[in-house]
């Protein structure tokens, strides 16, 4: 699997959605409207914004850069002294501009849904020019890192969630203390991993995110992905797929609900949701509508909540 480049799986997203008329929606939106909204005309992409193609040496030494810059940026973004940036990945694109995703830590907690992504054009375009994308936050602080809720009681919590979810052979893998930051103000939080069983017998690592001051659940995803994507421009990768009966659905219930529509080479209505009878999408053609189905679902994928990623 390709490792997770955020920009490039835009850009990606916003290619395939014009090839192939790719529609992606959430539940939310689809509850408001009672269906998915009507497609987009998207802009051209500028040339220089097409990914670089780089060397793993090459790669490497950019992370290693940014790293070593850490201090530097966080105090550029105006950060929290408590806050640490930790480079996941870089992205260049073909004119030079560099796409710099960032974790947070604070006070030495993993920062959920704190994901920064920097962009630094070259001097040639835009001398001194800095721009950054972030999950919800600009600045991560809790009155305390301190938990009232005993790890003990959020991992009962945990366990007590994946048996309603009729998990089979339920047990607390892991739980550490976090910060919550997928929405609304950050909490102290404990992050426990429910091993097991889902229900139709897939291995399941159930995320539970549970406020560590009112032991209230914050939020909790299904870590395990099944599906897999042949993908036009980020090669195989894993997706998150809903199986009903016999068939599969481009539907990611762990990050709202998120469908992708095909539209059949159409620019607007409501199209029809990617489903067929195996967890298998796409074979890395233009020709082969599924493949920018997988390139679309795994685009939506890659941005959503920081908590679901590495």
């Amino acid at each position: 699997m390709h490792p997770t480049r955020v920009t490039a799986a835009l850009a990606a997203l916003a290619l395939t959605a014009g090839l192939a008329g790719t529609l992606a929606s959430t539940a939310a939106e689809a509850a408001e409207g009672g269906s998915a909204p009507a497609a987009r005309h998207l802009s051209p992409l500028r040339t220089g914004a097409l990914e670089a193609k780089l060397s793993p040496a090459q790669h490497k030494a950019l992370i290693q850069s940014a790293q070593d810059k850490t201090a530097d940026t966080a105090r550029t973004l105006g950060l929290g002294a408590k806050e640490k940036l930790v480079v996941r990945d870089v992205v260049k694109d073909a004119d030079g501009t560099l796409h710099t995703r960032y974790e947070r830590t604070y006070d030495g907690l993993p920062v959920l849904g704190g994901d920064i992504v920097v962009h630094t054009p070259p001097a040639s375009l835009a001398a001194g020019t800095v721009s950054a994308t972030y999950n919800n936050k600009h600045r991560i602080a809790v009155s305390s890192t301190t938990a009232t809720v005993a790890k003990s009681a959020a991992e009962s919590k945990a366990l007590k969630t994946a048996k309603a979810l009729d998990a089979a052979k339920p047990a607390a893998d892991s739980a550490r203390k976090v910060i919550w930051a997928g929405d609304g103000t950050p909490k102290l939080a404990w992050e426990t991993v429910i091993g097991g069983f889902q229900d139709d017998g897939t291995p399941s690592k159930l995320h539970v995110i549970t406020d560590a001051t009112t032991g209230k659940e914050l939020y909790r995803y299904q870590g395990i992905e099944t599906g897999v994507g042949n993908t036009r421009y980020s090669g195989q990768v894993s997706l998150t797929t809903t199986q009903s009966g016999s068939s599969y659905t481009l539907t990611d219930a762990t990050r709202g609900g998120h469908k992708t529509y095909n539209l059949n080479h159409g620019t607007s209505g409501t199209g029809t949701l990617f489903s067929q009878s195996n967890d298998t999408w796409g074979d890395g053609t233009n020709s082969n509508a599924a493949t920018a189905a997988a390139d679309a679902a795994y685009g939506a994928q890659e941005t959503w909540v920081s908590g679901t990623r590495r």
